[in-house]
């Protein structure tokens, strides 16, 4: 069998290919059928596929697509935690290049994680979109990247393509991309929703005003939020995380923020981020909700170990639906994700972090979510060492998040105890506004005095605003400056003597 420059399918790559960077080697047009019978992936006599590629003498060979996709990653603590990471380098670019060469229809033939046992992997196949997915279908995974990257990319086709791509689809793309790639393609994705406002316009940036107290005082959340509004931040949403699970407490935060909302006539949304059956308790009792919060994962038992599961997070999104709050929108759902959680409960499947990540993309975008974001250096050292592991991590995220049509935003954090400051923090935010985040974090000081780690400060939005020249939510930019707190350019104005008004009508 010979491909179409004459060379037989195993014969290994000349001298000068292989120093030719191995982004532009990793596609070679072999066909659908050439890629299941070569030797980059032969049957097994069980029926699945084998995954080779060979450097020099050595022949990688991987028994299934989830341990190819384990071993093209990048470096992170969690895989190598998990015992799943490459053994060294070159078993990482053997796997990338084996990668490169599988078809993305092999995808929806392999799961990572059985049908029959995993009712995220029954979503992302029963809810397939095989018409959107025609375009790219004879695509490799590494000639998809090549497409992403190309002019043939457009917003629009990637809007339309979105309902076709399935979490292990972008995930297996993203390992073969560079940062700058990951950023290139992201920024091509146009992801709008709405609620009180619009989010996720081109050329505009949001901020979640996150307000935390240690005792969930509400003069001491109050005064954050005064401090975030006179800064132009939260029209991504104010979000608070209490630090109690009381629902009578958090019936009086959820009081607290739509008082605010009214007393101000603020176009943004109010969200307390505790467990979906709490919030669902409290809709019932008639307590204001406007943002359905629920964390999910990227297998069902990493979900069962959160509390939640596919029909309950159907439920939260009906009734918070039914309450029709939304003013421009009625899209109610707000997700939180990260990296590491499936390892976390020992609920991954040998899966993983990223692609487990990706997977709970797909749980989130059955739910038309108003947000989406991963904290990505949050849970900790363990499975994101240190600023590179975080900054790249973020950005797969935004990627995966964006071509799965997802309203993705990033919390730029970490935790005190990993190898990271605050530079990796500006680093990834830099990063992540060229890419087109839909919004970030907006913390006084950018330290959490209730969660304990750090993320970023509502003045670090005014600097990528500065940079990038992004605005806020459009109806929310209106608000501020008729409200004064913002100029004719959407700059913030100074000193504009608004704070004992504003102080005096919240804070009475």
């Amino acid at each position: 069998m010979q491909n179409e420059d004459g060379r037989g399918v195993n014969a290994p790559l000349s001298l000068v290919e292989r120093k030719v960077s191995y982004f532009s080697v990793l596609i070679r047009r072999y066909s659908f059928r050439i890629v299941l019978e070569s030797a980059f992936g032969r049957r097994t006599p069980e029926g699945t596929l084998v995954y080779r590629h060979t450097i020099d003498a050595t022949t990688y060979a991987f028994p299934d697509l989830r341990d190819l996709l384990a071993k093209a990653t990048p470096p992170r603590s969690g895989d190598r935690l998990a015992g799943i990471a490459a053994a060294s380098a070159e078993q990482m670019i053997a796997a990338r290049m084996a990668l490169a060469d599988v078809p993305l229809g092999q995808f929806l033939q392999e799961a990572l994680i059985p049908y029959e046992t995993d009712e995220v992997t029954r979503l992302v196949i029963d809810s397939h979109d095989a018409r959107a997915f025609a375009p790219v279908a004879s695509l490799t995974v590494g000639a998809f990247r090549d497409w992403l990257l190309s002019d043939a990319a457009t917003p629009e086709i990637l809007r339309k393509l979105a309902p076709g791509i399935t979490p292990e689809m972008a995930a297996a793309v993203s390992k073969l991309m560079r940062n700058q790639d990951l950023i290139l393609a992201a920024r091509k994705c146009e992801v709008t929703t709405a609620f009180r406002n619009t989010i996720g316009l081109k050329g505009r940036m949001s901020t979640r005003l996150q307000p935390n107290h240690p005792f969930d005082d509400a003069r001491g959340i109050t005064a954050s939020i005064l401090d975030g509004i006179l800064l132009g931040a939260g029209d991504a949403c104010i979000g608070i995380n209490p630090a109690s699970d009381d629902p009578t407490v958090i019936a009086q935060l959820l009081r607290l923020l739509d008082e605010i909302i009214a007393r101000l006539k603020l176009p943004t949304q109010g969200c307390v981020l505790t467990h979906v059956t709490t919030t669902l308790s409290l809709i019932g009792q008639g307590v204001p909700v406007d943002l359905v919060f629920q964390s999910v994962a990227g297998t069902e038992a990493a979900n069962r170990s959160f509390g939640v599961d596919l029909d309950l997070l159907r439920e939260a999104q009906e009734a918070g639906r039914s309450q029709r709050r939304g003013t421009v929108g009625q899209n109610v759902m707000y997700f939180e994700t990260g990296q590491g959680s499936a390892l976390s409960a020992n609920a991954h499947h040998g899966v993983d972090q990223q692609t487990c990540e990706a997977r709970a993309y797909a749980v989130a975008r059955a739910y038309a979510p108003l947000l989406v974001n991963s904290v990505v250096g949050f849970i900790g050292p363990e499975y994101l060492y240190d600023g590179k592991e975080i900054i790249r991590a973020g950005l797969e995220d935004h990627f995966c998040g964006k071509l799965l049509g997802l309203p993705l935003g990033v919390d730029i954090c970490y935790t005190n105890h990993a190898e990271a400051d605050q530079d990796d923090m500006d680093n990834l935010l830099t990063l992540l506004a060229a890419a087109g985040v839909t919004f970030i974090m907006g913390v006084p000081g950018a330290d959490d005095v209730m969660l304990n780690y750090q993320s970023t400060s509502f003045h670090d939005a005014l600097y990528v605003r500065d940079v990038f020249g992004l605005r806020r939510a459009p109806e929310f930019d209106d608000w501020l400056a008729q409200s004064g707190i913002v100029g004719a350019d959407f700059r913030l104005a100074g000193d504009a003597g608004l704070l004992p008004d504003f102080a005096s009508r919240l804070i009475a």
